[in-house]
């Protein structure tokens, strides 16, 4: 393959963004956000690439794996292309907002990560996500489960499941054990893929700490999925610990609200930890077309590397993600206008264009050609007067 013919070659799983897939995004992107400012939440714009430092301290091993290094010409200090946009949220909230009650905060931006997600995945993420810190209590986790589903039915989703977990019944099960970060790497990974031998050579490897009631719960863990029923099985087959009991009151309380919203299903897998590093209490995904669409829960000690360590909950998406999971939109309607200099008909288009009408001028020999928009209408001249009506279409 020649230079020339590679140049336009994009990286992997790096793409162009269409017409018509760039409308449905950004129709998206402008509805989210106004769903979001309908409960409240203020934008803000954090920037594409932060000192590293700042934009990974706290957030654990795997975010720094998926973040793109580079080093600054000006300063030569270490930088980070953002792979996510949870921390620098928190960072606006600990450090320039700086509010004594509650900050609702959502964003809408690029991400980039060094590998995709799963093998048809963007590395380019178009990341949107909503935030509120400042309240422990648990109104602040649901309402963005609501937010979170509110923005997904508007998007044409109307049949979706919440899967709901609580990373402090893993935790309560493990304190006081003698446990490094690599080793409960696997032991969540273990639990989230079911597999018992795995987790039976991992628990086997443990120095102490952890009692045969917490052994026998992680081991039942691995059968806790399901409908609504699990949380009545968890309660039986789990050790009576306070951090188990609440975090199933918890999930309790909010699958009765969820499962009140039209449409929407409520599931449980009690051991499906991944990639939730840095979560602290309650954990949801909301799944619709054979999809993961949105990821979210309770992130409390998101702050603590900025010096607030404050409640937090929230949840993100990929509105590219989204798209393309959804049917695609038909053309944009929109009215076709005669190319010309008149002073009548460049007024009659400026007012169409004013009223919020698409207004395509056809340009001279180019009658026939096909675009993003399907051109219904047409401004035409009649009696002298420029006036709008449908196209004439053939049987």
């Amino acid at each position: 393959m020649s230079a020339w013919s590679s140049s336009w070659q994009l990286p992997d799983q790096i793409a162009d963004v269409l017409p018509s897939e760039a409308r449905h995004i950004e129709e998206l992107r402008r509805l989210f956000l106004d769903s979001a400012r309908g409960y409240g939440y203020e934008l803000v714009m954090p920037p594409l690439l932060e000192h590293l430092e700042s934009l990974l301290t706290g957030t654990g091993e795997a975010l720094g794996l998926q973040t793109f290094k580079l080093v600054d010409q000006l300063s030569g200090r270490t930088l980070g292309l953002r792979a996510d946009t949870t921390p620098q949220v928190a960072r606006i909230d600990a450090h320039l907002l700086n509010r004594s009650g509650v900050a609702r905060l959502c964003y809408c931006g690029p991400v980039l990560h060094t590998r995709a997600a799963h093998p048809h995945a963007t590395r380019e993420p178009l990341q949107f996500g909503a935030e509120i810190y400042g309240h422990a209590g648990l109104e602040a986790d649901l309402e963005t489960q609501m937010l979170a589903l509110q923005c997904l039915r508007a998007s044409g989703v109307t049949e979706l499941c919440v899967d709901m977990a609580d990373v402090r019944i893993v935790s309560s099960l493990l304190a006081g054990a003698a446990i490094d970060a690599a080793t409960l790497a696997r032991l969540h990974a273990a639990l989230a893929a079911k597999d018992a031998s795995a987790l039976d050579h991992l628990m086997a490897g443990l120095d102490g700490g952890i009692s045969s009631a917490a052994r026998e719960g992680l081991k039942a863990l691995l059968q806790l999925y399901g409908d609504e029923k699990i949380l009545i099985e968890a309660e039986k087959a789990l050790p009576p610990m306070p951090g188990v009991r609440e975090a199933l009151q918890n999930l309790k309380w909010l699958a009765d609200r969820i499962a009140q919203v039209d449409g929407t299903r409520v599931s449980f897998d009690l051991a499906d930890l991944r990639g939730y590093a840095y979560y602290s209490g309650t954990r949801f995904a909301v799944y619709g077309h054979g999809a993961e669409l949105a990821r979210g829960g309770r992130y409390d000690e998101v702050g603590a590397v900025f010096g607030r360590n404050r409640p937090a909950a929230g949840f993100s998406l990929d509105l590219k993600e989204l798209v393309s999971v959804l049917p695609p939109r038909a053309l944009k309607a929109a009215i076709r206008a005669p190319w010309g200099e008149a002073a009548g008909l460049r007024e009659a288009i400026a007012h169409l264009r004013a009223a919020g009408e698409t207004v395509v001028c056809v340009l001279p020999g180019h009658e026939h050609e096909l675009t993003e928009f399907d051109c219904d209408s047409e401004l035409a001249n009649l009696a002298g007067q420029w006036v709008v009506q449908p196209v004439q279409k053939p049987a």
